[in-house]
This record gives structure tokens, C-alpha cells and sequence, in this order.
């Protein structure tokens, strides 16, 4: 029974957050001073540097050679060689053309390969500042060894997996490991347990985040690709491996079907034509065209310019495809996994709601935007409504460290994202943080911390007094307050107050928002004020409340809906905290009342087999790792689902490349989330996804009903050849005339079928099984009626030609008909429901251009000594080409009036 490493479990393999700082030091050989620079030289030397491992780069030279995977591909090469060895050059060139064209499509859109691992590279720091034989230096990231002291500051980007020595006010932002949006506090103090997953580890740093506010020393305790970041990367790398898309599995499959069959009806015709005494050599011939008749030489291309023209459309639709195949794969998806943070929600913490002079205050906007109202009771706030306002945003703005700034029409934060928040909203409520920097100076400051949850900032107000702002936990800050502000004045904080301040804390964290209170205290004397934090926040005037969180995306709730309605499972998977999830799955419709969130550290519990069994039932996973989260989609997989993943985040990227379809989010999507993805959404909008899966779902039905007119007319030209060959009538079709139909008269209408507009109705219906066949017994059957029809009329027409005059002239008639009613069946084969009169022409005026100009080409043909000498074709009237239209059309007629009995006997029984 196979289990997943415990999550507290390090890369390199000590549970380090659980050791104290000293004991670290001790087993890593350093000192508070750092390690000296000969130390420091000898451990790079016999580590290497603190660089990751770049994935092996795939050359072009390869790339091109992948595609020609496919066995009809070399079902196609066999079959040129075979025509240029008789001497059949224009045959060779013919089919050797549709091959490379099919290769140099697929090349081109795959030419972007993989570089997951380089993209990692990026996100590592560039410099890092470490303390060197007790003296702060500057070196690059990749000279950082273990046992290396670093010397934290704000905006810091982290060179190294480190356990803190010292912490002050320091926080650092992890988003990008763990999903979690909001800024985490850390300390240096040891952790009891050894299971703490890696969101909870306060007095560890990790590679590749960044230091949002505060200050800090840590020593390295792991470098490269035993850090965190080296350790996705190293399940990037594992989670690699090409299984194989649904239809290429299918078409692969229908290949090897093709060629048996193929070559069993050959050997019988050959066999056949021993025992007749044909000579070997018209035999072979025969078995040449038989072969050539049998094999869709136009396939391959159709498939690859229908998947390229879908992706054209969905890049329309803000959906980037960076694999062909993944096109049609999204059709087929009946999982889609999703990251909460930044892909169903905005990723911006966001202040929803604001209590001061016992009023709760509605705050519109999203992210760090200054678009936005404060609203009370529905309406826009009024003069009246001012002054507490103020004074509450005040307060939010002037205990605040952050920035906003605006790059390229977006607004961003720089530091703590939670107080971005508080920003952003203080500005809504008419604060104006320059005119505080500029009236109220800053005196000092009491940075926050874990044990008190409260930051302070003492300030100089305009009459010279100082006035302490303080920010925290409404509930430690609640019980320091002995007066309230009212709006009109301050006055005593009775225990009733009370219960409102925490009836409204309350209610707003049911509503899944993170809440902050915030009180001030006027300092009369202060030159004997010690500024300590015992000293300053006690006897505060409680200010107010605001309610804060990470908005869903407006259109994320109606795209789950339609998911749903498409028998697709939408699985959230996050690294926060269990109650927000369930919060926001509750609300976006992916979980109902009774469901509960399953944890990470509950997942390490299970055996593979164990969340293989358990996954089906699960549609919230909490506080999960990138490894955890290649193992869900890996259960899914199991369970024979067609997963597809979505993220933005590194700690998504194994999962995005270990799915059947990964999905990166263009605009918060980190370099190597998208570089290990097979589509990127450009508007991180998880509705374009949904949009990108209709897509899917139309391109495989437009495969599908191309394969079958394909097909049938492969069908129809096997028969009428095998027909004529068991009776020991001469051959009706030369190998050019059957590449002429397959790649012109076939392939070019094809092509159009496979760009038809989408079914409207396509959304409604359920998802394919990844085990079907897409050659099913309808499609067989209908496949065998369509070549027996065409086969029919043109073997009739053929007969009548040897009864009346030549064996040419026969053989210029069998295909003129055939090449008729492969043309007009075209229009048929648009719907396998609807009949031809319901379907206007110019809703695929393509198709209607190409069929035309495919008949005056064939009727030139018997007209044109040139082309009919390529052709080797013979001369009809005008009339004669009209009259074998008229028996072309047959086929057409018969298939029509079979959809007409269908669809009049499918209401009978559905009454039944």
C-alpha cells in the first residue's frame, strides 16, 4: 500500500520548524555571525549552486519528429514508397504532401516547448543578503549554501529554504507555494508538532516568496532543488510524461483497425486473383489502389487544420492553446480542478464591509481599484455619514505601511496585501493618505505581532498632541478599549456596546470575511510617554470594524452552473484554510450545506487506493501542498475521468502538467504555471473556460462527422473496387482517380465540414467516457450504408459503361458518379439528425464555395485535354455530366430520407 511523504516532512528531509534556532545552528555548522568565506567557498564547491535543474530542452528536430506518431501517418509513407517504386510519381508527391503539411501544422503550434523548470529559475532572487564572517554582504542567489545566515528586509525576494533565528514584524507573502493570499506572520519561536503543513510553518522562509513587511535573520537549511520550489519542480519534471489525448488515443486506435482490415481484404482479393490466374504484377497494382481506397489519405491534415482553426477560435474567446490536441481533449473533460485563489476569486483582499457609530456600512470595488462607494442601507452615504467615516478611515490609513501604485491602468499593492485592502477602502471613505502623511507625521511605530495582533502608529496631530492609530484583532483590541467613538463624540464603552462590537464581529465572520478592528488613543503627555506597546495600547477608544476578503469573480458562479448543467464536476483545490473554502464553495454552488472540506493533512492519511476510492466523493480539498494536489488529479485519472486543471500559482504547476488538460491563468499566472500548461486564459476569467469546453465539445463533433463522410467514401470505393475485382470485371478506379476523390473531392469539402458552426445545444449534453470508441455502431452502420449507396449507383453506372461502350469510358463515367455523390453527400453530412432543407447554405458558405468549385473542376476534367490526361479521364458532355449528377444525387436523396423516419420515430418512443 503506496502513501504520499508526510507534508511536514522538508524536502531534504528534517522537519526543521521543529527544531529550536539554536539546535539548527548547531547541526548545520553555523554560528548568529555566519558562516566565514572559506567555509562558505567549500560548501558551494561540494553542493553546487543554488540554482534549479532546467528541464532537458526538446529540439526542433524532435518536435517535428513527434509528429509522426500517428500509424495512419505511416500507413500514408508506406503507401507513396509503394507508388514511386511502380513508378506512380504524382501518387508519391500527392499523399508525401498531405503528410508534410500535417507535420509542419502540428510543429508550428507546438514550437513553444516546455520549460517548466527555467521558468521556476526565474522566480529565484538574483542577489541575496547574508552576514559572512559576522559582516552583511551582498552575493548572488546562486552562492547561497546551508548554514548561511540571511539578512531579511521588506521587498526581499527569499534566495533560500531558511529556519528564522530572529523575527521582527516580519511577514512574508506565500501565494505563490500555498495559494493563500493574505500576508503570513512569521516568528522564530520553535513548533511542538513535526506535522505542520507548509501554509503553518511561522519560522520557516521558503525560496522563491517574498518578505512583505519587516525584518529578519534566518539560516539556510536547504539550497536548489531541495528547497520547496526545487521540490515542485522536481513533480513538474515527474508529472511530465505524454499519455496521449482522448482522440489521439481513439484515432491511434481506429489506425490500427484500418490497416488490419486493410491488409486482410487485400490478401483475400490477392489470393482471389491467384486462383483466377490473374498475373502477380495487375494484382499487386490492384492491391496498391485497394490499399489506397482504403486509407483516408486527407485525415490527418482535417484533423490537425480543424484542431488549429478551434484553436483560432477560442483564442478569439481568450483562450491561448499551446498544444494542438489539448482542443479537442477540453470536449471530452468531465473533472475540472480549480485553484480558489486568483482563478475563482479576484486574488486582491478586498474591504466588503465597514461598523463605526453602531452603523454597518456596505463597501463596493474589487481588488486595490479606487472605483467604489460606501453605501449604507442602499444608499450612497451623505454628509451625515461623513465624519465617522473619516474617522474610521483614518485610522485605517494612518496605521499602514503599504503602498498602491498604478502600472499599466492596474492598480497593485506593495507590502502587506491586507493593508492594501485597508487603503483601498479608507480612500472609499474619504480618507486621503498624503494629506495624513503630510498633517499627522509619523513619531514611531509598535510593528504587529502574533502574540499581541495589533499594529501602532503614533502620530503628531495638528495641535501638536500625539495620537496612537492602532489596527488588529477586534477581539484582543476590544478587550484594551474602554471608550467608544459615536460619531459625535467619545464616551464610555458599556457592556452593551460590547455585545453589538462582537454581535457585528461576529456576523461578519459568518459571512467569511477577515475582521479587523480599529481604535486610536490621544498620548497627553508625551515626554513621559514609553513608547512600549503595554504602555500605548491600553484605555483605547474603539473605532470600528471592517470586514474583508478575497472577492469571488463576478461571472465564476454562472460558470459553474453551466459546468454542471454539462455534467462536468468542478473541484475546488486550495491552500487556505478549510472554513474559507467551504465559504466560498458554498457559495459558487460547487458544495452543498452537508459537505465538508477535506484536509491535506487528512490526505496524507490515505493510501493511493484510498483517495482513488475517496476523490469521487470530495469536492473541496483545504490546505494542500503541490504534491497533494498532482495526487488528487492522479485519483481522477484513476477513476478513468478526463481531469482538467487550473491555476495560477507555482504550487499548481505539477497538478496543471500532471492533468489531461492544464490550464494557467494568463494575467496572474506565474512564468511557470503557464509554461507547464496546454492553455493559458488570457482574462483569468474561469467562464472563458467554460467557453474553451464548448468549443472542445463542437471541434470533436465536427471530427467526428468528418471522419464518417471521410469514411463512407472510403467505404464506397473499397466496395465498388472489391465488387468489380470478385466478379473479374477490369478495374473500375485508377489510383489517381482514388487520390483525386480522397484529397480534392473528399478532403477539400472535409476540411469545411470540420469549420462548421458550433450545435447550439452542444452544452446540454453529457460528457464522453474516455473509453468511447469514436467509431461506435451508429456511426459504423450509417458508415456502411453511405458506402454501399455511393458504391451502388456508380457500380450500376459502371456496368451499364462496359455493356455500351469502352473499358475508358466506363471507368470516366464510375468516376464522374462517384465523384458526384461524394460532393452533394457533403451537404448531408453537416447533420446526422437534421435533414438537408433545414440547413441553410450560407451558415457554412465555405462548404458551399468549395462543392461548387469541386464540380466545375470535374466536369473541366472532361472537358480539358491537360487535365484529363492527369486524370486519365475521357470526354462527357455536357449532358452526360448532368445526367450522372442526377444518379449522384441518390445517395443524398436515400441518406435524407433516413433522417426524416428517424427523427418522425424518435417522438413515438419517447411516448413509450
Amino acid at each position: 500500500m503506496t502513501t504520499a511523504p508526510a507534508i511536514a516532512t522538508q524536502p531534504n528531509g528534517k522537519a526543521w520548524h521543529s527544531q529550536s534556532a539554536e539546535e539548527v545552528l548547531a547541526q548545520l555548522g553555523s554560528a548568529v555571525s555566519g558562516l566565514s568565506s572559506s567555509e562558505a567557498a567549500r560548501r558551494l564547491a561540494a553542493n553546487g549552486p543554488n540554482e534549479l535543474k532546467e528541464s532537458k530542452p526538446i529540439s526542433p528536430f524532435h518536435m517535428f519528429l513527434t509528429q509522426f506518431k500517428s500509424l495512419i501517418i505511416w500507413v500514408l509513407i508506406a503507401a507513396a514508397l509503394i507508388s514511386a517504386l511502380l513508378d506512380e510519381r504524382m501518387d508519391a508527391i500527392a499523399i508525401l504532401t498531405i503528410v508534410i503539411l500535417n507535420a509542419v501544422i502540428g510543429f508550428y503550434q507546438e514550437f513553444k516547448a516546455e520549460k517548466s523548470i527555467a521558468a521556476l529559475k526565474k522566480m529565484t532572487s538574483p542577489h541575496a543578503t547574508v552576514r559572512r564572517g559576522g559582516q552583511v554582504t551582498s552575493i548572488p542567489a546562486s552562492g547561497v549554501v546551508a548554514g548561511d545566515i540571511l539578512a531579511l528586509e521588506a521587498g526581499d525576494l527569499i534566495a533560500a529554504d531558511a529556519r528564522l533565528v530572529e523575527a521582527t514584524s516580519l511577514k512574508c507573502i506565500e501565494s505563490a507555494l500555498t495559494g493563500e493570499s493574505q500576508a503570513v506572520t512569521k516568528q522564530a519561536d520553535t513548533l511542538e508538532r513535526r506535522d505542520v503543513p507548509l501554509g503553518d510553518r511561522k519560522n520557516m522562509i521558503f525560496m522563491g516568496t517574498s518578505v512583505a513587511a519587516g525584518t529578519g535573520q534566518a539560516v539556510v537549511v536547504a539550497t536548489a532543488m531541495n528547497t520547496e520550489l526545487g521540490h515542485i519542480a522536481g513533480l513538474i519534471d515527474a508529472a511530465g510524461g505524454e499519455e496521449g489525448t482522448p482522440l489521439q488515443k481513439k484515432l491511434n486506435s481506429f489506425g490500427q483497425l484500418l490497416v488490419w482490415a486493410t491488409l486482410g481484404i487485400v490478401a483475400l482479393l490477392f489470393g482471389l486473383g491467384l486462383l483466377r490466374g490473374i498475373p502477380p504484377f495487375e494484382l499487386f497494382m490492384t492491391s496498391v489502389s485497394l490499399a489506397v481506397a482504403a486509407v483516408p489519405e486527407g485525415l490527418p491534415a482535417v484533423v490537425t487544420v480543424a484542431l488549429a482553426l478551434g484553436v483560432l477560435r477560442m483564442s478569439r474567446r481568450r483562450a491561448l492553446v499551446r498544444k494542438l490536441p489539448a482542443v479537442e481533449t477540453l470536449g471530452s473533460t468531465t473533472v475540472i480542478c480549480t485553484d480558489k485563489t486568483g482563478t475563482l476569486t479576484v486574488g486582491e483582499m478586498t474591504v466588503r464591509a465597514l461598523y463605526v457609530a453602531d452603523r454597518r456600512y456596505n463597501v463596493t470595488g474589487e481588488g486595490y481599484e479606487s472605483d467604489g462607494d460606501v453605501y449604507f442601507e442602499g444608499k450612497k452615504t451623505d454628509a451625515q455619514q461623513a465624519a465617522p467615516l473619516l474617522e474610521l478611515a483614518t485610522v485605517l490609513l494612518g496605521c499602514n505601511n503599504a503602498h498602491l501604485v498604478q502600472e499599466g491602468g492596474t492598480w497593485n499593492v506593495i507590502g502587506d496585501p491586507t493593508e492594501g485592502a485597508m487603503l483601498a477602502a479608507g480612500r472609499k471613505a474619504g480618507g486621503n493618505r498624503e494629506r495624513i502623511e503630510q498633517d499627522l507625521p509619523k513619531q514611531h511605530e509598535i510593528p504587529f505581532d502574533s502574540d499581541r495582533k495589533r499594529s501602532t502608529v503614533i502620530r503628531k496631530m495638528p495641535d501638536g498632541k500625539l495620537r496612537a492609530f492602532i489596527n488588529g484583532a477586534p477581539d484582543m483590541l476590544l478587550e484594551r478599549c474602554t471608550n467608544l467613538y459615536t460619531g459625535t463624540g467619545v464616551r464610555p464603552l458599556t457592556e452593551q456596546d460590547r455585545r453589538s462590537i462582537v454581535s457585528h464581529n461576529e456576523a461578519m465572520a459568518q459571512q467569511a470575511l477577515r475582521v479587523l478592528g480599529s481604535a486610536y488613543r490621544d498620548l497627553d503627555d508625551a515626554s513621559s510617554v514609553d513608547f512600549t506597546a503595554a504602555a500605548v495600547e491600553d484605555d483605547l477608544v474603539f473605532v470600528g470594524l471592517s470586514g474583508m476578503y478575497d472577492p469571488l469573480r463576478q461571472e465564476a458562479k454562472e460558470a459553474v452552473a453551466k459546468c454542471r448543467n454539462a455534467g462536468i464536476r468542478v473541484v475546488m483545490i486550495t491552500g487556505d484554510h478549510p472554513h474559507t473554502a467551504m465559504a466560498i464553495a458554498r457559495e459558487l454552488g460547487i458544495a452543498s450545506g452537508d459537505d465538508t472540506a477535506f484536509a491535506g493533512s487528512e490526505l496524507d492519511k490515505l493510501s493511493d487506493t484510498e483517495l482513488r476510492e475517496r476523490a469521487p466523493k470530495v469536492t473541496v480539498y483545504a490546505r494542500v501542498t503541490a504534491e497533494h494536489k498532482l495526487r488528487i488529479i492522479r485519483a481522477w485519472k484513476a477513476n478513468d475521468a478526463v481531469v482538467a486543471m487550473t491555476g495560477d500559482g507555482v504550487n499548481d504547476a505539477p497538478a496543471i502538467k500532471g492533468a489531461d488538460i492544464g490550464i494557467a491563468m494568463g494575467k496572474s499566472g506565474t512564468e511557470v504555471t503557464k509554461q507547464a500548461s496546454d492553455m493559458i486564459i488570457t482574462d483569468d476569467n474561469f467562464a472563458s473556460i467554460v467557453a474553451a469546453v464548448e468549443e472542445g465539445r463542437g471541434i470533436y463533433d465536427n471530427i467526428r462527422k468528418t471522419l464518417q463522410y471521410l469514411l463512407a467514401g472510403n467505404t464506397g470505393e473499397l466496395l465498388l473496387m472489391t465488387i468489380c475485382v470478385v466478379m473479374g470485371l477490369p478495374t473500375p478506379l485508377l489510383p489517381i482517380h482514388l487520390l483525386w476523390i480522397n484529397l480534392v473531392t473528399d478532403g477539400l469539402p472535409a476540411l469545411c465540414l470540420a469549420t462548421d458552426p458550433i450545435d447550439p445545444d452542444v452544452m446540454a449534453r453529457r460528457p464522453r467516457r474516455r473509453s468511447e470508441r469514436i467509431t461506435d455502431h451508429g456511426f459504423l452502420g450509417m458508415m456502411l450504408l453511405t458506402g454501399c449507396l455511393t458504391a451502388g449507383v456508380s457500380f450500376a453506372v459502371y456496368l451499364y459503361g462496359l455493356k455500351t461502350g469502352t473499358e475508358e469510358m466506363a471507368r470516366t463515367e464510375a468516376f464522374a458518379t462517384l465523384v458526384f455523390a461524394e460532393l452533394l453527400r457533403a451537404f448531408g453530412g453537416r447533420s446526422a439528425t437534421k435533414p438537408v432543407w433545414r440547413i441553410s447554405l450560407l451558415s457554412n458558405i465555405n462548404l458551399t464555395i468549395v462543392v461548387s468549385i469541386s464540380f466545375g473542376l470535374q466536369v473541366w476534367s472532361h472537358h480539358n485535354a491537360t487535365l484529363g490526361l492527369f486524370l486519365k479521364t475521357s470526354f462527357l458532355s455536357v449532358a452526360d455530366c448532368l445526367l450522372l449528377l442526377a444518379v449522384g444525387a441518390i445517395p443524398l436523396a436515400m441518406l435524407e430520407m433516413v433522417k426524416v423516419v428517424g427523427h418522425a420515430r424518435r417522438p413515438r418512443k419517447a411516448e413509450q
